[in-house]
């Protein structure tokens, strides 16, 4: 008797009312909606890495202590683009300001990337007296800035040039680049250089070490690519490493990442916003 009522309570959960209406199946992705949604996620993306936001490395010291070595930022390419009719009410443009750190492409290397903070916008008179960076007559304060030991490798001429800049006058031997030294005095006037229009004079914060506008002159405005905004990623890496471009060089070191992924990734630096 027991096993007729389980048989009959077995039949009973099986089976559906009278009223309710069969459960329609959902209808399974076809492969062409599946490479439809692919494609249109891969767009999304490739718009926002190519017009949004950009992904940049640090190879160098020159922005030490606010960015080392092996920081990877994600960079804001639509803060400082041209404004656009249509839409640029709705977006956050401004225009770069003293004190901005900026990526730009090198005026005297085609091709290259470089980060720096902006010292001078367009008629900004500028000058260093025995490293104090001097702005229309006021010394800066910086707080960003720290002193740091200067380069070791460099003459005590070059590093005169560099805290007394540009009274002291360029020369190739301090590794001034050509076409700053024809044309760096037509914008010198009395002690100070004068920023032009469209053009900015940007230094880095590690000022012993870094090649900045002392030694190849000012930014044009249309080279400027965007702001870094915060660190994604910060890996240890040595100072020399972004001069390796041969293949096997960068697989070397993409091994060396892989098994010191944890014990040389600097945490600490990880979401840290760029100031």
């Amino acid at each position: 008797m027991a096993k007729k009522d389980k048989e009959l309570e077995k039949n009973g959960a099986n089976e559906r009312p009278k009223n309710e209406p069969p459960k329609e199946e959902k209808p399974k992705e076809t492969t062409v909606e599946f490479l439809s949604s692919l494609a249109a996620v891969l767009v999304t993306g490739l718009f926002i890495i190519t017009f949004v936001v950009q992904a940049f490395e640090i190879p160098s010291s020159s922005m030490e202590d606010t960015l080392l070595i092996g920081d990877h930022v994600f960079v804001n390419r639509i803060q400082f683009a041209p404004k656009s009719n249509w839409i640029g009410r709705l977006l956050p443009y401004r225009d770069v300001q003293r004190g901005d750190i900026v990526v730009f492409l090198s005026p005297a290397d085609p091709g290259l990337y470089v980060v720096k903070r902006i010292i001078g916008v367009p008629g900004d008179k500028i000058h260093l007296r025995e490293g104090v960076v001097y702005r229309n007559g006021e010394p800066l304060t910086e707080p960003y800035w720290k002193l740091k030991e200067d380069s070791p490798h460099e003459s005590p001429e070059t590093l005169i040039y560099r805290k007394n800049f540009p009274a002291v006058p360029p020369s190739a031997d301090y590794g001034v680049y050509p076409d700053w030294i024809a044309y760096m005095q037509s914008y010198v006037q009395g002690q100070d250089i004068v920023v032009p229009p469209d053009h900015y004079f940007a230094m880095g914060d590690h000022r012993g070490v870094s090649l900045d506008s002392r030694f190849w002159g000012f930014i044009p405005k249309e080279n400027i690519i965007g702001r870094p905004m915060f660190i994604y990623w910060s890996f240890e890496t040595p100072g020399d490493q972004y001069l390796k471009t041969a293949w096997s060089d960068r697989l070397e070191f993409l091994g060396h990442v892989i098994l010191h992924f944890f014990d040389k990734t600097q945490w600490r630096r990880t979401l840290q916003v760029v100031r």
